[in-house]
């Protein structure tokens, strides 16, 4: 059991209240009963500071009498009226309120140091949640597609079977990259350095690796955007990705466009309708996800519009827009 001092101050101040209080009673010469009282104030704000509520209310109630009627016996001795004993009584009774104000000021700013502490915890637990599931999930479900495929195409087709292992390979690589951003993100919170986070131009080594993805982008627009909503239309176009391999697998297109808007630039992934049938694994899966409510989030987050739903052809399509950071040249 670890000894705590603090716990000493309120039983101190307890003690020296009821000494003070009974040498007031007993007429103890002034100079006395005033160096006891000099030790009450700073033990006054010691309880405010550290104490518990109930012993600190105690030990702080007789404390405060005790600064505040050490004069009252001593006057009253001398013929004084019961209105100058309590004028006497009330102007001693602001240096012990001062004390008891001190502490608990400070006893309120450590409260809201704690909190803040405990909320950009939190708030990093989340971003860390949020990093697994952009990232990591996004390979993981492709991992999980592509081993579905080897498994089908394996009796008949070898050479495919190749090609989706090696697409495992790469996937699984890819998770392991973002693992690895994961933990640089943790030893950043420590004070270690920071790995960059994912930006658009990562984006078409993502749609390469994704089965039927196209990529149509204009270069400067993909050069146009700040490194907040940069990363933002990263990690957009990642979940839109995801999505797509869980809700619509085996869409024959999948289009990711970057492209200039009035607005703004506009990042949107588009898939066909995926064929009728047994959805797979994968498409069983339930929940794991932040879904088009995160996305949402995200993207105002960056001062950007969303937008997702079905189109025309009976796909579905997921849009973000967001401010330029410059002008748009050409």
């Amino acid at each position: 059991m670890t000894w705590n001092p603090r716990a000493l101050h309120a039983p101190a101040l307890a003690c020296a209240s009821v000494l003070s209080l009974g040498g007031s009673l007993a007429r103890v010469p002034g100079a006395w009963t005033l160096a006891g009282v000099a030790l009450l104030l700073p033990l006054l704000a010691l309880v405010a500071r550290w104490s518990p509520v109930r012993p600190g209310a105690v030990a702080g109630a007789l404390g405060a009498a005790a600064v505040s009627l050490w004069p009252v016996p001593l006057l009253w001795a001398d013929g004084a009226s019961w209105l100058e004993c309590s004028g006497a009584a009330a102007f001693w009774s602001a240096p012990a309120l001062a004390a008891l104000a001190l502490g608990g000021h400070l006893r309120r700013q450590e409260g809201r140091t704690r909190r803040a502490v405990r909320d950009a915890r939190r708030g990093q637990q989340l971003e860390l949640a949020r990093d697994l599931h952009d990232f990591v999930a996004h390979d993981v479900s492709a991992i999980v597609v592509q081993a579905q495929a080897a498994r089908f195409v394996a009796g008949t087709d070898p050479r495919q079977a190749v090609l989706a292992l090696e697409r495992i390979e790469a996937a699984g690589l890819s998770a392991l990259a973002s693992m690895d951003r994961t933990v640089h993100a943790l030893r950043a919170a420590g004070g270690g350095p920071a790995a960059p986070a994912p930006g658009l131009a990562e984006l078409p080594e993502l749609v390469a690796r994704f089965e039927g993805g196209v990529l149509e982008g204009e270069e400067q627009a993909l050069a146009a955007l700040s490194r907040e909503a940069d990363t933002t239309a990263y990690r957009v176009a990642v979940e839109a990705l995801t999505n797509v391999r869980r809700h619509a697998p085996g869409a024959g297109s999948v289009r990711v466009s970057v492209r200039r808007a009035p607005a703004g630039i506009e990042l949107s992934v588009a898939n066909s309708a995926p064929p009728r049938g047994p959805r797979g694994l994968l498409g069983r899966r339930r929940g794991g996800g932040t879904g088009l409510a995160g996305l949402r989030e995200r993207v105002e987050a960056a001062d950007g519009t969303f937008a997702a739903g079905p189109d025309e052809a009976g796909g579905w399509r997921v849009s973000a827009v967001f401010p330029s950071a410059g002008p748009l040249v050409g």
